[in-house]
């Protein structure tokens, strides 16, 4: 099983995922020693992780959700008292 330091992993980041998905299993290590195991999520793990949306009609967010205490964050900003 191949063994990558961390700072080449975080350099070839995209490349090494890549290598996971297709089954391409690897270490990452710190200093030389092993820290973590690198492998693909299971079919079942994928689909869990495609839940997009999961929580629709849950939660709410109000029209004017951008300008929430926006008066406010202002005054703070600029120094003026309420």
């Amino acid at each position: 099983m191949l063994t990558i330091n961390i700072r080449e992993a975080k350099t070839h980041l995209s490349r090494l995922v890549d290598e996971a998905a297709k089954g391409n299993v690897f270490i990452i290590a710190k200093a030389g020693k092993p820290m973590v195991k690198v492998l693909p999520l299971s079919e079942g793990e994928l689909q869990e992780a495609e839940k997009l949306g999961f929580m629709s009609g849950e939660i709410s967010v109000p029209d004017d959700f951008d300008s929430l205490a926006a008066t406010e964050m202002i005054q703070l900003f600029e120094g003026r008292p309420s």
